[in-house]
């Protein structure tokens, strides 16, 4: 395994892992914010188009991807804008399209499956230093303006309304997401692959929703999973191809390895869930009365070391009990 390690082909490959891990999250973010999750994987159909268009031109295909790609982002928000059709239809004709007109070009290029395969489902290890270097050029431009431009892309994500009344140009940040998911399609299209780029841009950010309930948090615990999910990824299906004499794609072991964190991590998401359930305050119902229950109706004795949340309430201590609020007071118990 070390000796593999020393090969330039496989520190290639780490490398445009670790900036592809760092990139998808960050526009994933915002994505999964506007409940957009899907729209990485329509992206991702239409650069299939622009590959098949550079194989039959002689052009890079990773250029006219981008360009495809960017050119698909922008109709789909003026689509979406307009309202001449809603969100998911606009992203099944990108779906369609994409993959419908790729294959046929790649067809009527004269190429075979198996070099379409390479961009469908990732191909790490045969990275020249020119992918790299591009990988590492549009994954920066990628953080840079996500991670520089966060306070306005999260508003805009979060309220279009109160956007528009803060001044915020709405359009032209749901177009910069929009181009920057385009771009992020293109990057990780030689790692994971077209058809799975979309898991690498939202599951890390759901698996760091389970456990993080502030925006920056979310952000920087997904881009840090996503970054262990491509390199460890990398060097899982490395390890499994030379220990165990196995042929393992790259691609779909980044995918499942970011699924595996999920999985994970969803029942201690559930359990921070039930526990803020727990200890939020209940709301005040108009017209509820307080009922007083004498304390032999209840001889538990609340305290710090009760087991049951405490909240307090103003110049009190509730405790949750049963679903309700419990109070000790005098010699009964107060319940709200």
């Amino acid at each position: 395994m070390t000796d593999l390690l020393a090969l330039p082909f496989m520190q290639r490959a780490l490398i445009a892992a670790l900036f592809t891990g760092l990139a998808a999250p960050v526009v994933g973010t915002y994505l999964v914010q506007r409940r957009l999750a899907l729209m990485g994987d329509g992206l991702g159909h239409v650069a299939v188009t622009g590959v098949a268009l550079g194989l039959w031109t002689g052009a890079a295909p990773t250029w006219t991807a981008v360009l495809v790609a960017v050119v698909g982002a922008v109709l789909i928000e003026v689509i979406r804008e307009r309202g001449h059709t809603s969100g998911d239809v606009a992203l099944a004709l990108l779906f369609y399209g994409g993959i419908a007109g790729g294959i046929l070009i790649t067809g009527l290029a004269g190429q075979s499956a198996t070099t379409l395969n390479q961009y469908l489902f990732g191909s790490l290890t045969t990275l020249a230093v020119g992918d790299v270097w591009f990988t590492i050029a549009l994954a920066a431009v990628v953080v840079v303006l996500g991670v520089g431009l966060a306070p306005q892309l999260f508003t805009v994500a979060q309220d279009q309304d109160f956007a528009r009344v803060a001044g915020l140009r709405v359009r032209g940040y749901n177009l910069l997401v929009a181009v920057l998911a385009a771009v992020t399609v293109t990057v990780a299209m030689r790692t994971v692959g077209l058809l799975l780029v979309s898991a690498l841009m939202v599951v890390p950010v759901a698996t760091s929703q389970q456990v993080m309930r502030t925006f920056r948090r979310t952000m920087a615990l997904a881009v840090a999973l996503g970054v262990g999910a491509s390199v460890g990824g990398l060097l899982l299906a490395a390890y499994l191809s030379v220990a165990a004499d196995l042929t393992v794609a790259t691609g779909p072991t980044i995918v499942l390895l970011a699924l595996a964190c999920f999985a994970l991590t969803w029942p201690i998401g559930s359990w921070l869930r039930h526990r803020e359930r727990a200890r939020s305050p209940f709301p005040e119902v108009p017209g509820e009365e307080e009922v007083v229950v004498a304390a032999s109706a209840h001889p538990h004795q609340h305290g710090p070391d009760c087991g049951h949340p405490a909240i307090r309430h103003g110049d009190h201590v509730d405790y949750v009990h049963d679903g309700h609020r419990h109070a000790p007071h005098e010699e009964h118990y107060d319940e709200h």
